[in-house]
């Protein structure tokens, strides 16, 4: 009776070890809450065209924003995986600092940055809890990208324009830029589990100003640097095929 119980007892044991493993050839998709908070900084506007001059101590800062996540981790073996997250695009506002604050919002743009990541996952694959660490790249590009009433005033001021007479438009530069993430994952059953990760992104922009009179004609080009290097939080509930 008690060698019964106990082959009964490692059976279990193995059954539920194994409701948890991980191996080559699962695929765990996820559904979450994206946080991006940006530790961001900006150099002072700067007029390029038709002469070249800066607003000095001019800046801006940009706000934190949220957004749905969605992610696929595909694992190669038991603990190296390759992870594609992608999120609807997050809207963040741009507001004036130092000569700019009393402009206050000066626009808004929605970024896109789907990522891949190579991750590797400690413990074992039958372990239901997991951390892990990664590293990949993401590419970077915005729309929607508008410039309040507020910033427009101030430009055709400088510009010694009316404001009615011009208009000015903007992009903002596309880029690469790499993906630091750790976190950890916790299975609680064959399908069901719960992923929690933080990234950092060493990210940067330039945005580019054209002002026009409403006719068509040029009147300046202006830029600005900006670097975001956001600090991502990602929560999802995850399931395993």
């Amino acid at each position: 009776m008690k060698k019964t119980m106990f082959a009964l007892a490692a059976l279990g044991a193995l059954a539920s070890g194994s409701a948890f493993a991980q191996q080559a050839g699962d695929l765990v998709i996820g559904a979450g809450w994206f946080h991006l908070a940006p530790q961001d900084s900006s150099k002072p506007l700067t007029v390029t065209a038709p002469v070249q001059s800066v607003l000095p101590g001019s800046g801006a800062s940009v706000s934190n924003s949220d957004t749905l996540g969605l992610n696929a981790t595909y694992f190669l073996d038991s603990h190296w995986a390759v992870e594609g997250v992608f999120g609807v695009p997050p809207k963040f506002k741009l507001n004036g600092t130092g000569t700019l604050a009393r402009v206050g919002e000066l626009g808004q743009a929605r970024q896109w940055s789907p990522t891949i990541l190579g991750k590797y996952f400690f413990n074992d694959g039958n372990a239901a809890f997991r951390p892990f660490v990664g590293l990949g790249a993401t590419y970077v590009w915005y729309s929607n990208v508008n410039l309040t009433s507020n910033l427009q005033g101030a430009l055709a001021s400088q510009f010694h324009q009316s404001p009615l007479s011009v208009n000015t438009t903007a992009k903002l530069d596309s880029s690469f830029a790499p993906v630091i993430n750790v976190g950890a994952a916790y299975q609680f059953d064959k399908h069901w589990g719960i992923s929690f990760s933080v990234s950092y992104i060493p990210l940067k922009t330039k945005a580019k100003l054209t002002t026009t009179s409403i006719t068509g004609f040029p009147v300046a080009n202006s830029e600005a640097s900006l670097k975001l290097n956001p600090i991502v939080t990602y929560v999802s509930a995850t399931y395993r095929f």
